[in-house]
This record gives structure tokens, C-alpha cells and sequence, in this order.
């Protein structure tokens, strides 16, 4: 089979893989969607922390955002999941430590992340095998589009639900990307007024056409009392930024991660009475994203921007835009192209 598989830094092909086999507990999927992440281009310009602490190596293959058809269980595999259409976890714990045990799976220290740690192959192959564990099946009303949106929805839902918000909170995302406008999404099927705050142009008035209550720039942002705010931005400067911004006892969740150490001031977090959240996964948030999207409360589609096949993905990484492609910040991968 075809698959995208990066060799080092910058350095990637097209090859022909052997494809997957179902072991026991195990399904193999043909993939028909998958999403470009910002994690991926990290393993493409080499800057992704795992690769300096030993928990990922080159030659590697991508892909954690992804949908599709199950077409072959393995042994001990109810025989009833061939067909459906899934999407997985990425956070595949060992099953036996204290946390998994504890339902962390997501934070086992020995787990495999799918398309990221270990090399556990990712989804930018035609084919995909999985433990049957780490599956979720999507209705009929999860299009493949939805399907390929419900890991960084799930890391957004729990992003919302760190932050506790409830109806005519006012809440402000800092970083208008994909996860920050799911978040925002989110909030706002919850009855919140939702603003963000960015720094491109382009972004906050992409941002804007999706009706949100306002977008700012850090030097406009209106002095309002933001009950909770979201970092999911990749700025160094931010969570401290975040943390000076919300009201006392307000909530203030962070899930966007800096290439450099952020400071944030444990003093001002005491003396506000400040809860600070943090996130690393989706896995607790993907069943109730699936049931949001397939309800209609949230709609996140017209955050992808375009569909490529597996041929454009490094030009993709590299930071380019396909020909064509919609202003949403996320592109999708059709591996069967």
C-alpha cells in the first residue's frame, strides 16, 4: 500500500509498505480522511520534543486525525465491527500501570501515541490497524469530513470543560487555529459569549465570518471581565498573558503547547483564586464530541479548507497551500487519491 513516511527532517516520500495485518484484539481500517496537524510539522521541520527525549525516531509515518472503514478484525475482534465506520484514539495506554487502571490511559507512561510515539504508524496510508479498544463508531449523521475532526474537537470539548463554562459566561480563546475555533465553537453551543484574540490578519477576519462575539489583537482586546479564558496558542508570552487577563476566581485552561518554556507567576494564581486546567489529549472528549457533531450543535466543517491526496502532504508540512483551498486553517488528507 501507499504510505506518506518521513525519513528526517524535510526529508519524506511516497512509499509502497507492506500493508497492515489484524492481530489478535486488532482491526485494520482503510483510511478515507485525514487531518494535518501542527504536531505533524513539527516531526517535519525536526523541532517535536519526542524526538529529543527518545519516545520518536526517523524513519516515521504521520497521521493522528482520521476516519474510516473497518475491513478486517483479528482474532478475539467481534466480527460485527467489519464495515462500520471509526475513528480511534491516539493515546494507547499498556493496560496495566496505575493510571491506565484508573482510566488514564491517555497518560500512561508507557503508551504508544498513534502516527507520533513508539512508532506506532500513523494514518497517512491507505491503511490503518488499530486495537479494536481504541475505537469509536460514527453515526451516519458524522460525515468523513466530521469523522477526521473529532480527535481535535475532543482535545477542544475538554479544553470547554476544563474551563466549566455555562451559559452567559464570557470567554476568550487566545490562538484562532483549528483548536482554538473548535473551542470556541464549543463554548458558544453552551451559551457563552465567545471572543478571541490572535495576530494574523487573515486568521481573526476568518475568525470573524464565523460569528463569533468578537476578534481581537492583543493591543485592541476591550477591558471586559473574561470568566474564563483558553490558551491555545503557541506563544511563550500567552499563559502568563491568559492568567492576567481572567477574573478572579475564573478558570484559565491551557492546551496550546510553545516550542520555549512558559512562565507563569504562581502568585497571581493565588492571589486571584485562579483554577488552572491543563490538557494534553482528546481521549476523555471523543464520545461526546462525536455525539455533539452528529446532533448538529456544533458544526466544524467549514474549518477545512481543502482535501489533498497523499502526494501534497509535504508541500502541506512545509507551509503551503494547496491550490484553491478555502480559508479554514485545516487540511485534509484523502490517502486513497
Amino acid at each position: 500500500m501507499r504510505a506518506f513516511v518521513l525519513s528526517g527532517p524535510r526529508e519524506f516520500e511516497i512509499q509502497d509498505v507492506a500493508p497492515p495485518v489484524a492481530a489478535a484484539g486488532h482491526v485494520v481500517i482503510d483510511v478515507a480522511r485525514v487531518g494535518v496537524c501542527g504536531t505533524d510539522v513539527e516531526f517535519y521541520t525536526g523541532e517535536m520534543q519526542y524526538l529529543h527525549e527518545g519516545h520518536a525516531e526517523y524513519p516515521l509515518r504521520l497521521g493522528h486525525e482520521w476516519m474510516g472503514t473497518v475491513v478486517a478484525a483479528g482474532d478475539g475482534v467481534d466480527p460485527g465491527w467489519i464495515g462500520r465506520r471509526v475513528t480511534g484514539d491516539t493515546m494507547l495506554g499498556c493496560g496495566r500501570c496505575r493510571r491506565c487502571l484508573a482510566g488514564h490511559q491517555h497518560v500512561c507512561e508507557f503508551r504508544d501515541e498513534v502516527g507520533i510515539r513508539n512508532g506506532f504508524p500513523g494514518a497517512l496510508a491507505e491503511q490503518l490497524a488499530m486495537p479494536v479498544s481504541a475505537l469509536h463508531a460514527l453515526p451516519d449523521t458524522v460525515d468523513d469530513r466530521l469523522g477526521a475532526l473529532v480527535e481535535p474537537g475532543g482535545n477542544a470539548l475538554r479544553s470547554v470543560r476544563g474551563a466549566e463554562v455555562s451559559e452567559g459566561d464570557r470567554v476568550l480563546v487566545l490562538g484562532p487555529g483549528t483548536i482554538g475555533l473548535l473551542a470556541a465553537m464549543f463554548a458558544q453551543s453552551q451559551g457563552a459569549e465567545v471572543h478571541l484574540m490572535g495576530r494574523s490578519r487573515r486568521s481573526l477576519d476568518y475568525a470573524g465570518s464565523l460569528g463569533f462575539d468578537g476578534v481581537w489583537t492583543d493591543g485592541d482586546l476591550p477591558e471586559l471581565p473574561w470568566d474564563a479564558v483558553i490558551d491555545a496558542s503557541n506563544a511563550p508570552a500567552l499563559p502568563a498573558r491568559a492568567l492576567d487577563l481572567v477574573e478572579p476566581s475564573g478558570r484559565v485552561v491551557y492546551i496550546g503547547l510553545a516550542g520555549s518554556p512558559s512562565l507563569v507567576d504562581t502568585r497571581m494564581l493565588a492571589l486571584k483564586d485562579v483554577t488552572a486546567v491543563g490538557v494534553l489529549s482528546a481521549s476523555p472528549g471523543l464520545a461526546g464530541t462525536i455525539d455533539r457533531y452528529a446532533s448538529g450543535a456544533v458544526d466544524p466543517r467549514p474549518l477545512v479548507a481543502a482535501t489533498i491526496g497523499l502526494d501534497e502532504v509535504g508541500d502541506v508540512l512545509a507551509g503551503g497551500r494547496p491550490e484553491g483551498a478555502g480559508l479554514g486553517p485545516k487540511i485534509h488528507v484523502d490517502p486513497r487519491r
